[in-house]
């Protein structure tokens, strides 16, 4: 089965998705094919002072930021979320968001389980989805998969795994990522559900109801 619009209506306001999930879970390749299927839902830009890459263009990949202009955001309440990473730090803007969800248009983030609990204090509306694995076994070949990781780095991976999926108790929505184009519709459908809710259309409501 595969979840296709043909047509879609926006709804007034638009829905901020959370999607966390712990490494190997699959949840960036979920997010990706939401945001190719879905209309008017779109991925929030980071913003991050680690020095762009061959190839990566501000405002498309990130929003490259001095180390001060960070510290002005985080100080001026300018992020829904922010972390520090390898001695870079990444966040998510607030003011774009908040732009897009106005406009009736959602927005879709990839973060981990602590970003989206800073999302969640900013934003309690913030509609949260947790990606599941079938169990510890599928993380842990798909871990080794990669040909990549040494014993030592497997091992520290799968223990933070245990304790990313600790964050499933506080998810609004769980999906299992046993078969992939199932775990796709059940997101997706997911985000239809949650954009269809009356209280996201009041107007359509009232146009039949006066």
């Amino acid at each position: 089965m595969s979840l296709i619009l043909r047509s879609w209506q926006p709804p007034d306001r638009g829905a901020l998705f959370v999607v966390s999930g712990a490494s190997g879970t699959g949840k960036t390749t979920l997010v990706k094919e939401a945001l190719r299927r879905m209309p008017h839902v779109r991925f929030s830009v980071s913003v991050t002072t680690r020095p762009a890459r061959s190839g990566e263009v501000d405002g498309r990949d990130y929003h490259f930021v001095t180390a001060d202009e960070f510290a002005r955001m985080v100080d001026d309440d300018a992020l829904l979320e922010w972390a520090e990473v390898y001695g870079n730090r990444y966040g998510t803007p607030r003011a774009p968001v908040e732009d897009a969800l106005a406009r009736g248009e959602s927005v879709l983030l990839d973060i981990d389980v602590q970003g989206a609990r800073q999302v969640r204090r900013h934003m309690p509306e913030a509609v949260t989805i947790f990606i599941l694995p079938p169990d510890m076994a599928t993380i842990e070949a798909r871990l080794r998969g990669r040909s990549t990781d040494s014993e030592a780095v497997i091992a520290r991976r799968m223990a933070q795994a245990r304790q990313q999926l600790q964050g499933a108790a506080e998810a609004d929505y769980l999906v299992v990522n046993d078969d992939l184009e199932t775990a796709h519709d059940v997101l997706q459908a997911i985000i239809v559900a949650e954009l269809s809710r009356r209280q996201r259309r009041a107007s359509l409501a009232a146009r039949f109801s006066s």
